[in-house]
């Protein structure tokens, strides 16, 4: 799997900015690897008891209506994928990039807002609306790197990525490692997306928002938490996906 053009080498960058580039991304890869805390291994016991409370249908129900959320925005978005942009500069790419990470933390924030201010049902209506501005996000900015969103296993990168974002500790450490190795791994997938792990999928994903998104159900402070909170975990995205895609262009140039 070829990740940018045969022949292409990674966009070019100034000897300053590489190295603020690598510092950065030393930063977020030890946050990816550091230790889990103590109270997060609490919080994922209480979180996975409260899940075996839960009926196995409701399980089922919930992991159906999120793997056809998903697939349906991330397999069925043919006329919105934007054109990759490798033959910017690296600078020029990051400087999109971020541009783009702003502009959806924007509108994350107007729509958590909105439906906040709304009450429980409008609440609900946030959690599909926020994991289509969240995949958006993602095809935007893998195209700002110059990678292939049209192509059916780049698309399973930016699923990892999701994972990356929003998994537990405990899970993070085995997310990272695909996407530390993704070349070696993607060699390996299934052409069927059907076999992706959509149950361990919407687990972690709901574990780690859910806290959060339950208080912009409550009347009056709803929509201040809903700005907030979406704002907060696009960014977190955000971060992530920048970082992922630097680290498989720096790992481009080094197999070269």
């Amino acid at each position: 799997m070829k990740t940018m053009k045969q022949g292409n080498e990674r966009p070019e960058m100034t000897a300053q900015y590489a190295k603020q580039v690598q510092i950065e991304l030393a930063f977020w890869q030890h946050r990816m690897t550091k230790p889990e805390p103590k109270y997060s291994v609490w919080a994922k016991r209480v979180q996975t008891r409260l899940n075996n409370m839960i009926p196995e249908k409701a399980h089922q129900a919930i992991t159906f209506a999120i793997e056809k959320m998903v697939k349906g925005v991330l397999f069925g978005a043919q006329y919105t994928v934007p054109p990759n942009k490798e033959d910017r500069s690296f600078q020029l790419q990051e400087a999109y990039a971020k541009r783009l990470v702003e502009t959806y933390k924007k509108a994350a924030s107007v729509e958590g807002a909105v439906t906040g201010a709304g009450g429980i049902l409008m609440g609900i209506a946030d959690f599909p609306a926020l994991l289509a501005i969240k995949m958006k996000l993602l095809f935007d900015l893998a195209a700002t790197y110059g990678f292939d969103v049209k192509q059916y296993k780049e698309r399973l990168f930016l699923l990892t990525v999701f994972q990356l974002a929003f998994s537990s500790h405990q899970h993070r450490a085995e997310v990272y490692e695909r996407v530390v190795n993704w070349v070696a791994y993607a060699e390996n997938l299934p052409d069927d997306v059907d076999h992706f792990d959509w149950r361990t999928f919407q687990l972690e994903y709901r574990d780690y928002i859910d806290l959060a998104k339950m208080a912009q159900l409550i009347p009056v402070i709803g929509a201040v938490v809903g700005a907030v909170v979406n704002y907060r975990l696009t960014e977190q995205l955000g971060t992530t996906a920048i970082n992922a895609c630097r680290m498989r262009l720096l790992k481009f140039e080094e197999d070269e």
